[in-house]
C-alpha cells in the first residue's frame, strides 16, 4: 500500500521520514522536481502544491532550452507551472533513508492540466477508456545492464571500457544471477519497501543484463510505478558505486534493453478480451487491430531516442516486423495468457521509453480500434524475422517525419501534443546530426 497523508505525518513525527521528493517526468521520462523538508511539505506543499519553471518542457538532455516551442519560450519569459501532488502516489523511497516520494500532475497558473505533460497525455486516454466503461490493466517489463563501474567513473571514461557485472550471457542463469544479488537483491527489497510489488528478477540475454518484474496495476498507476522504479534503481546504483543503464542499445554487439508493455481491458472483474470459453472477443481483436494500424504513425512514442532504433535487428529478440502471434517472441505483438490473464504484449518499446507516452499511444490506438471495429491482419505463424511483413521504422528521423505529417496522430492525441512532441523529437534528431561520434573518429581519423 502507498502512504496516506496521516501515515506520512506519523512518520515525520517519529523521525523516520524527514524529506519528501516531489517530482514529475519531462519528455525523456526522467524525474525532475524538488526535495522538501517533510514538515514543510505537510504544512504547505501537500495541499497547495509547488512550482517549477515551465522551461522543463522545452529542454534537451543537457537542460538547454530549445527554441521553437509555443508552450514556453524566451518571449514568454519562461514562467512557472504549478505542481499538484497526487496523494495516491505518495510512498516511501525505499532505496534511501528517511525519504518519501510523491508524483505530481502539472497545471497551468489557472489550474488547468498542462496538456503536453506526459502524465496529462496518459490521463486523457484513461478517461477515454472510462467513458467506454473500461478499466485498463498494464505491466512494464524493464530490462537494464548492470556495470561494476560507477556512474562518475563511467563519465570520466567517456562511457568506454565499462566493467560488466557478468562475463557470459546469463539468461535465466541462477549462478550468474547470484553474483549480482548485492545490487539486484537490494533493488527488489528497495522496490518492495517503496510500495512497488515485485514479482521476480532474472538474468537476461546479454552479458550483465537483467530484468526486474513488478506487479501489474491500472495503467496510470503502472506508469507511476515504472517511473519511480527507474529513478530508484539509478539512485540505488549510485549509492552502491555501480551503474545501470536503460539505454535501448548500449552495446552494438549484444541484444538491447526492452520494455515489453502488457495490456488488458476490464469491465468490473471481467477481462473483456476473454470470451469465457477459451477464445477471444471482438473487442480483443479490434483493440489489437487499432493498436497495430496506428503503430507506424505513433512509433516515436514507443521508440523516442536515436539509440532506440539500433535495437531493431533481426534475430536479436527485438521485433523488426509489425505482426501478431500467439506466444511468439519474433512478433511485435505477442498474445499471452488465457482466461482472466489474457493480454497483449507489445515488444516494440525499449527501456528508454517514457511510459506515460507509450501507454497513451497504445490506448489511443486500441480504443480507436474498438470504436471503429478495426480488424488486425491475420495471425502470423513462424519466424517474423524471415517474413515480408511491414517493417518497423529504422530511424527516429523517419519515425518523426511520419508522426509530424500524420492526420491520424492529430486525431488520436490532439494537435497540441503532436506539434509539441514533433518539435521535441526533431530537436533530438538535429542534435545527433550535428554531433561527431566516436564511430566517425575511429573510422576516419587516420584512414580517410
Amino acid at each position: 500500500m502507498v502512504m496516506t497523508a496521516s501515515q506520512l505525518s506519523e512518520a515525520v513525527a517519529d523521525g523516520s521520514v524527514d524529506t519528501v521528493i516531489v517530482g514529475f517526468t519531462d519528455h525523456y521520462g526522467r524525474l525532475v522536481g524538488k526535495r522538501f523538508d517533510a514538515e514543510f511539505f505537510l504544512e504547505s506543499a501537500l495541499t497547495e502544491g509547488t512550482h517549477a519553471c515551465d522551461y522543463l518542457f522545452t529542454v534537451d538532455m543537457e537542460m538547454e532550452p530549445i527554441e521553437g516551442y509555443t508552450f514556453a519560450n524566451w518571449d514568454k519569459g519562461y514562467g512557472d507551472v504549478h505542481l499538484v501532488p497526487e496523494i495516491g502516489t505518495l510512498r516511501l523511497a525505499g532505496w534511501t533513508d528517511r525519504t518519501a516520494i510523491v508524483l505530481c500532475d502539472v497545471h497551468t497558473a489557472d489550474h488547468a492540466l498542462v496538456d503536453i505533460a506526459p502524465r496529462s497525455v496518459l490521463r486523457q486516454q484513461t478517461e477515454a477508456a472510462a467513458e467506454l466503461g473500461l478499466r485498463v490493466e498494464a505491466a512494464s517489463e524493464l530490462e537494464f545492464f548492470l556495470y561494476r563501474t560507477s556512474y562518475r567513473d563511467a563519465h570520466l571514461q567517456g562511457h568506454r571500457n565499462l566493467e560488466a557485472a557478468g562475463w557470459y550471457v546469463e539468461d535465466y542463469h541462477l549462478l550468474q544471477g547470484a553474483r549480482v544479488e548485492d545490487y539486484v537483491g537490494a533493488a527488489r527489497r528497495a522496490l518492495k519497501a517503496s510500495s512497488i510489488p515485485v514479482e521476480n528478477s532474472k538474468g537476461e540475454a546479454a552479458i550483465g543484463q537483467h530484468e526486474l518484474n513488478i506487479r501489474y496495476a491500472p495503467v496510470a498507476e503502472m506508469a507511476d510505478r515504472h517511473t519511480v522504479m527507474k529513478h530508484g534503481l539509478k539512485e540505488l546504483a549510485d549509492g552502491l558505486g555501480v551503474s545501470v543503464t536503460f539505454m535501448a542499445k548500449p552495446d552494438a554487439d549484444q541484444p538491447g534493453n526492452s520494455c515489453h508493455l502488457h495490456l488488458s481491458l476490464w469491465e468490473g472483474d471481467r477481462n473483456v478480451f476473454d470470451d469465457g470459453a477459451g477464445g477471444r472477443t471482438d473487442r480483443f481483436r479490434w483493440f489489437l487491430g487499432g493498436w497495430m494500424r496506428h503503430t507506424p504513425d505513433l512509433m516515436v512514442m514507443y521508440a523516442p531516442t536515436i539509440n532506440a532504433y539500433k535495437r531493431y535487428q533481426d534475430q536479436s529478440w527485438a521485433p523488426t516486423g509489425l505482426a501478431w502471434s500467439t506466444d511468439n517472441r519474433t512478433a511485435g505483438f505477442r498474445v499471452v495468457g488465457s482466461g482472466p490473464s489474457l493480454r497483449i504484449e507489445c515488444r516494440l518499446p525499449g527501456a528508454d521509453t517514457n511510459p506515460y507516452l507509450a501507454y497513451a499511444a497504445a490506448l489511443a490506438s486500441g480504443l480507436d480500434g474498438i470504436r471503429n471495429q478495426i480488424e488486425p491482419p491475420a495471425e502470423f505463424t513462424g519466424d517474423v524475422y524471415s517474413s515480408d511483413v511491414e517493417r518497423v521504422p529504422t530511424s527516429l528521423h523517419s519515425a518523426v517525419d511520419r508522426f509530424t505529417n500524420s492526420t491520424e496522430a492529430v486525431r488520436l492525441l490532439g494537435r497540441p501534443v503532436v506539434q509539441h512532441y514533433s518539435h521535441f523529437f526533431r530537436s533530438e534528431v538535429a542534435a545527433f546530426d550535428a554531433a561527431v561520434t566516436d564511430w566517425e573518429q575511429r573510422r576516419y581519423f587516420e584512414r580517410i
